[in-house]
């Protein structure tokens, strides 16, 4: 077996046979495995409840909570693969527990290559679910929402109470600010979490192309059109679709993406059939929506649409007191990525970012950070901000 999967690999054993428990202990523990065991389904569940495991071996006949119920009530405490034993005269209900969402299991009498092969197998889907997990902790706190401002406080608060819903948001702030993050949040603190967060710069797509973007097209609908393809609603259903910049989107653009908002139904650019979509949509603008509803460049029945919820998230010269959390929070990013120690700010370094009118707001400062770390020592000085900040942004 890899040596890699055996590291530090603990295995938990579920058997009311005290021969069958003993019998795999000294097996697993010749392969360098741990072993914890439990007697019967109850001690199981608590020993799950409190330890973590990367593989679970569980007899299906046992007195009192047979397998079927441990493999059930496991499911709601962890991830980790569970396989079931099975004695020749209960295949039927071992089919059944993979139906239930048991790895795989092992019939009785014990064959050793066959244990082996399939403890070797569900390692590698229990690793596979430990970087999953990573990943998405990554992921999660790449869009962290930093900050202690009264400000930041009060935006946290009301994503709590909008994100459970399916509300409509409108998040509105300068460029720079952090509109996506709250965006993020919204998504990760919503019922359609495990859906897929779509997002769309509508500024950054020409207008000729913005429809197909979000609608999809059929094969053949234009020119470069040589293949069907699913549009960004599409792709979102059951989940979140995120708008940026939506104030720069085309006045045609917005009469269709309103007709999906009432219908819940898009069209793809050529084709004819009705597609029915489940999405979220928060739309985000750098734009004064009153000027440009004014001005005839925005949709009045579409803004009202889309903001059933109203965020704006103020620049940072509005939150400077969240500078230095932001300064220290970029700096540990920054260094943990490049492998080196974390600098330290003085407070007279702090005092001079505050001083600082930030107009590229939390986009310009995290840049600022890291030029901080590429070019300065340990420590942080004011005269290191006037030498490397100052020339360069007034």
């Amino acid at each position: 077996m890899n040596k890699s999967n055996k590291v530090m690999a603990k295995i938990l054993v579920i058997d009311d046979e005290k021969s069958i428990r003993n019998t795999l202990r000294e097996i697993l523990e010749y392969e360098k495995f741990k072993v914890d065991d439990a007697p019967d389904g109850m001690q199981g569940i608590e020993k799950i409840s409190k330890n973590k495991y990367d593989i679970i071996l569980c007899d299906i006949k046992m007195p009192e909570m047979d397998g079927i119920e441990v493999l059930e009530k496991a499911q709601s405490i962890t991830h980790t693969p569970i396989v079931m034993i099975s004695g020749h005269g209960n295949i039927e209900t071992a089919v059944e527990a993979i139906k239930k969402g048991a790895f795989d299991y092992i019939a009785k009498p014990l064959d050793l290559n066959r244990l082996l092969i399939t403890i070797r197998n569900a390692l590698d889907k229990s690793n596979l679910i430990n970087e999953t997990q990573k990943l998405k902790r990554q992921v999660s706190k790449a869009y962290e929402m930093v900050g202690e401002s009264e400000e930041i406080i009060k935006i946290k608060e009301l994503i709590e109470k909008v994100a459970p819903t399916d509300a409509r948001v409108l998040i509105t702030g300068e460029n720079g600010t952090g509109k996506e993050i709250v965006a993020h949040w919204l998504h990760e603190k919503s019922n359609r979490v495990n859906a897929p967060f779509i997002e769309v710069n509508c500024a950054a797509i020409p207008s000729e192309l913005i429809e197909s973007q979000l609608f999809g097209h059929e094969k053949g609908s234009f020119t470069s059109a040589i293949k069907q393809r699913k549009g960004d609603f599409e792709q979102a259903n059951g989940g979140t679709l995120f708008l940026d910049e939506i104030g720069d989107m085309s006045l045609s653009a917005q009469a269709k993406v309103l007709r999906a908002l009432q219908e819940n139904k898009i069209t793809r650019v050529g084709g004819e059939k009705e597609i029915s979509v489940n999405v979220r949509v928060i739309a985000a603008t750098n734009k004064n929506i009153s000027e440009e509803l004014k001005n005839g460049n925005f949709r009045e029945d579409l803004y009202h649409r889309i903001s059933v919820i109203l965020i704006n998230v103020p620049p940072l010269k509005d939150r400077k007191s969240d500078i230095p959390i932001l300064a220290n929070y970029f700096m540990e990013n920054i260094c943990f990525n490049q492998g080196i120690p974390n600098l330290t700010f003085t407070d007279e370094a702090f005092a001079n970012l505050k001083e600082i009118s930030w107009t590229g707001n939390i986009r310009e400062l995290r840049n600022v950070v890291e030029r901080l770390v590429i070019l300065c020592d340990k420590i942080i000085t004011e005269k290191d901000i006037k030498m490397y900040v100052h020339p360069l942004i007034r």
